[in-house]
């Protein structure tokens, strides 16, 4: 856990779920009379099967995405060992990963986006906390975690320009856009000057399960039913690109390690196209034409 934490930079989240999954496996195994150490292919073929089905009735399976993870934790864990000379060979080498089916990430149309941060539900000092907060991560495509991390300090409102810390504890330098200034200024004229950004009614840092609530808040009250913060950020960069941005640009924006990731927005965009084609175009379909 040290050498995720310190080392690789795993969000909290990260390391709470591989150590939770690594203390699964060990109790597994202890319960066939081994060690992590003295583990087999087999074994853990064994644990993940059980994980995937549950010990209830009538639980339901793992989704892939779920396994996946998984078996990336043992894998990395594995790897320490090796590294750390406690094992020769990894027993996780030859462990096959469930492929993941490549789901087209949501966004909202521009109208949608617009009401949806323009328009939260709440009000007085909490409207104006989740119109900023909303803008913010809209404007400049910030994951929940990176927002609800941000500090006053972070931010250079002259320029438009916030210091976000990554995945990895990779920093970058995100530019927002007018609407998203005017609504952090006018928040911040209603707190204190320094401390976290986005505070709760403790006047707390606000945690990323509350700014989960303020997003799928703002989107019923709006008519968009089931809106989640990543779908603000797939958003800003699917209108990046509708608006002529390029793939690398949207990348450092958004802090993307791979290309490949930011790629998945060029289907997002063509897909759009092809519906707005289809239900404007007068030559989209055949109904009416000579055949």
């Amino acid at each position: 856990m040290d050498h995720l934490d310190a080392e690789r930079g795993y969000s909290t989240h990260t390391l709470r779920a591989y150590r939770a999954n690594l203390q699964s496996l060990s109790d597994y195994v202890e319960g066939h009379g081994k060690t992590l150490q003295m583990a087999s292919l087999t074994d853990l073929r064994g644990w993940l099967s059980r994980q995937r089905v549950g010990t209830q009735a009538n639980s339901k399976p793992l989704a892939p995405a779920t396994m996946a993870r998984k078996v990336a934790a043992v894998r990395s864990f594995y790897r320490w060992m090796i590294r750390e000379k406690f094992m020769d060979a990894s027993p996780a080498a030859r462990l096959k990963s469930p492929k993941i089916p490549r789901k087209t990430p949501r966004f909202l149309d521009v109208p949608e986006a617009a009401a949806v941060v323009e328009q939260p539900n709440q009000q007085g000092w909490f409207l104006d906390r989740n119109r900023a907060l909303l803008e913010l991560m809209y404007g400049a495509g910030l994951r929940v975690s990176e927002a609800v991390s941000l500090d006053v300090v972070d931010l250079d409102l002259r320029n438009r320009l916030v210091r976000v810390m990554g995945k990895g504890q990779k920093e970058r330098i995100v530019p927002f856009g007018p609407p998203a200034a005017e609504a952090l200024k006018h928040w911040l004229k209603q707190r204190t000057p320094t401390g976290p950004i986005f505070l709760n009614r403790y006047h707390k840092r606000l945690s990323a399960r509350s700014a989960w609530r303020i997003v799928r808040e703002a989107g019923a009250a709006n008519g968009v039913t089931g809106l989640h913060p990543h779908a603000l950020r797939h958003s800003c960069a699917t209108h990046l690109l509708g608006s002529g941005a390029d793939l690398r640009a949207i990348q450092e924006q958004l802090g993307h390690a791979s290309l490949s990731t930011t790629q998945r927005y060029t289907h997002v965009d063509a897909a759009h196209l092809l519906k707005v084609y289809r239900a404007a175009h007068p030559r989209s379909s055949t109904e009416g034409s000579d055949g």
